[in-house]
C-alpha cells in the first residue's frame, strides 16, 4: 500500500502568526460577516466593534499587510453563475504529489488543492464556465492524463446545506463545537442574469482596497452611482448570484492550524435532516450531500476547522455523538499541506487559454 500522507502539526505562540488583541478578534468576527452593503460599509463594522472607523481600518491594513486576512471580496454563487464545479479526489503518486498538484493548480478553476491523509490522496475542487469547450468532464479527463493519476473520483454537489467559511476569532473550543440555528439547504441551479451583472462581477471581483468607500471604484468602472451599484449588488444577493462581501482569512496564519474533512455514512431516508443539522455547528464551515461508490459509503460531507487537531475532533465527534454515527460510519481527512486556495474569478479568458494551451 502506499503512504498515506500525514497531518502537520502546527503550534504558533498566543495561536496567530502575528500578535491579535481581543479587539482585532472582534473586528475579525465581524468582517466575515457583518460588511454590509453600503456606502461606508468600514463605518458601520467600526460601530459594531465600538471603535473609530480609522482605527478600524489601520486594523484591517494592518492584518492583510500581516497575512491574517487573506483578501476583502465580495463571494459569488459559482452554480448560481452556470459555472459546473465539484470537488474531485485523485490518487496520485504519493511519493512526488507535488508534480501532480502543480498540474492541477494551472487550471484557473481550481480554488482549493489540497494533500490528505488517504490514499486518495490529492482533494481539489474547480469549476468551469459556461462556454468551457472541454467542459468538466472534459477537463478531468486531461487532468488525469497530465497527472497520470491512478484513479480521480467525482464528488458533485447532490444537496448544498452550508459553504461558510467564517471562523470564530473570540469563542473556544465549546463555541466551535455549539449548534446555531440550522439554515434550508441552498439551491445549486443556474440563476438568470445579464451584461450587467457580468459587468458588475469583472469590476468587483477580486481583493477590494481598505477605503472608507470601496464601493466607488467599482461603481465608476460600471457607469454606475455607488447606491445604484449597491443596490444592484443587493438585487444579485436575492436572486442568489452574490453570497455576501466578506474578509477571507488565511485560516492557518489566523491560528486555525487544522482542518479535518469529516465524512459520514447516512442512510439515505435521512440525508436531509442530518445534514441540515450537521451544518448547524458552528465550528462547520461547509456541508454537503455528495454520491456514494463502492469504495465509497460516506454521503455527507463536513468541513472543521480548529485551532488544533484536538479542536476538529471535539467538533466531530459532538456530532458523532449526536448522530450515533461512529466506527464504519465516519472517518476524517486531515489535510497535510495546501497546494492551492483562492477566490475563483468569473468571465476571464483564463480559462479559455487554459484549454487551448494543454488541449
Amino acid at each position: 500500500m502506499a503512504p498515506v500522507a500525514q497531518p502537520k502539526v502546527r503550534s504558533r505562540k498566543d495561536g496567530s502568526a502575528i500578535p491579535l488583541d481581543d479587539t482585532d478578534r472582534k473586528l475579525l468576527n465581524l468582517m466575515q460577516g457583518s460588511f454590509d452593503l453600503v456606502p461606508r460599509p468600514y463605518a458601520h463594522v467600526a460601530q459594531l466593534a465600538e471603535i473609530d472607523e480609522a482605527d478600524l481600518m489601520q486594523r484591517v491594513q494592518r492584518l492583510l499587510d500581516g497575512r491574517i486576512i487573506r483578501e476583502i471580496t465580495p463571494i459569488f454563487d459559482t452554480r448560481a453563475l452556470g459555472y459546473s464545479s465539484m470537488l474531485v479526489a485523485a490518487k496520485v503518486d504519493s511519493e512526488n504529489p507535488h508534480r501532480a498538484a502543480k498540474i492541477i493548480n494551472s487550471h484557473p478553476g481550481v480554488s482549493h488543492n489540497y494533500l490528505r491523509t488517504h490514499e486518495f490522496n490529492l482533494w481539489f475542487t474547480i469549476a468551469t464556465p459556461p462556454d468551457s469547450q472541454l467542459g468538466l468532464e472534459g477537463t478531468l479527463v486531461l487532468l488525469q492524463r497530465l497527472t497520470g493519476a491512478e484513479s480521480i473520483r467525482q464528488l458533485p454537489t447532490l444537496t448544498l446545506f452550508k459553504i461558510n467559511m467564517n471562523l470564530e476569532m473570540q469563542g473556544g473550543t465549546e463555541d466551535l463545537a455549539a449548534s446555531v440555528d440550522a439554515a434550508p439547504p441552498r439551491e445549486l441551479e443556474r440563476q438568470p442574469y445579464d451584461d450587467t451583472d457580468i459587468a458588475v462581477i469583472q469590476a468587483l471581483q477580486g481583493p477590494m482596497e481598505v477605503t472608507d468607500r470601496p464601493y466607488d471604484a467599482a461603481a465608476a468602472e460600471t457607469g454606475m452611482s455607488t447606491d445604484d451599484l449597491l443596490t444592484h449588488l443587493a438585487g444579485m444577493v436575492d436572486r442568489k448570484l452574490l453570497r455576501r462581501v466578506a474578509a477571507i482569512l488565511y485560516h492557518r496564519r489566523a491560528g486555525f492550524s487544522a482542518n479535518g474533512m469529516g465524512v459520514w455514512k447516512v442512510p439515505e431516508a435521512e440525508i436531509m435532516e442530518t445534514g441540515r443539522h450537521m451544518a448547524s455547528f458552528r465550528g462547520i464551515s461547509h456541508c454537503y450531500q455528495r454520491p456514494t461508490y463502492q469504495d465509497w459509503p460516506y454521503s455527507v460531507f463536513t468541513m472543521a476547522h480548529g485551532r488544533s487537531k484536538e479542536e476538529c475532533d471535539a467538533i466531530l465527534d459532538g456530532i458523532a455523538e449526536t448522530h450515533g454515527l461512529h466506527g464504519d460510519d465516519r472517518a476524517v481527512l486531515y489535510s497535510s499541506t495546501e497546494f492551492k486556495k483562492i477566490r475563483l474569478h468569473y468571465f476571464t479568458d483564463e480559462y479559455a487559454r487554459w484549454e487551448a494551451e494543454n488541449s
